[in-house]
């Protein structure tokens, strides 16, 4: 045993019989208490993995932000878009179009409908995007 523990250095875990290290150690707390789980528990703890994706759709970043008329114009006309909705659009716009520089894909040239999001500026990075979209979501 001293050969073991100057082995792991004295970790009761590693130390520890092996059916109670691959078990975690721990029982489920109905179980160790002995109480019997219904199958109405059962099904009202299960979660749907629909309603599990609506609860997340619109959360944090995935909400919806009223945004500026320019932006708004863009997208159709949508009063609200979350911002990797924003971006997206604007990924398909640049791919429909063939914006992206060939010699140097970091590199977008804008159009008209580009100029009046990114303040007039010809050329923009990939990476700018977002930063340049930011004043179009409105505060509330």
């Amino acid at each position: 045993m001293a050969a073991v523990a100057r082995v792991f250095r004295g970790c009761r875990f590693l130390m520890s019989p092996a059916g109670a290290a691959a078990a975690g150690g721990k029982k489920p707390v109905a179980a160790a208490a002995g109480a019997q789980v219904t199958k109405a528990d059962a099904t009202a703890a299960q979660v749907t993995k629909a309603d599990a994706t609506a609860a997340k759709v619109n959360r944090g970043i995935m909400k919806p932000l009223p945004v500026s008329d320019a932006l708004r114009k863009f997208a159709g006309g949508a009063p609200e878009v979350s911002r990797p909705g924003a971006v997206k659009l604007i990924w398909a716009h640049i791919k429909a179009q063939g914006l992206q520089n060939p010699a140097n894909k970091k590199e977008i040239n804008c159009d008209e409908k580009l100029k009046s999001l990114f303040g007039g500026r010809d050329k923009i990075g990939m990476m700018e995007i977002s930063k340049l979209l930011s004043p179009h979501f409105v505060k509330n």
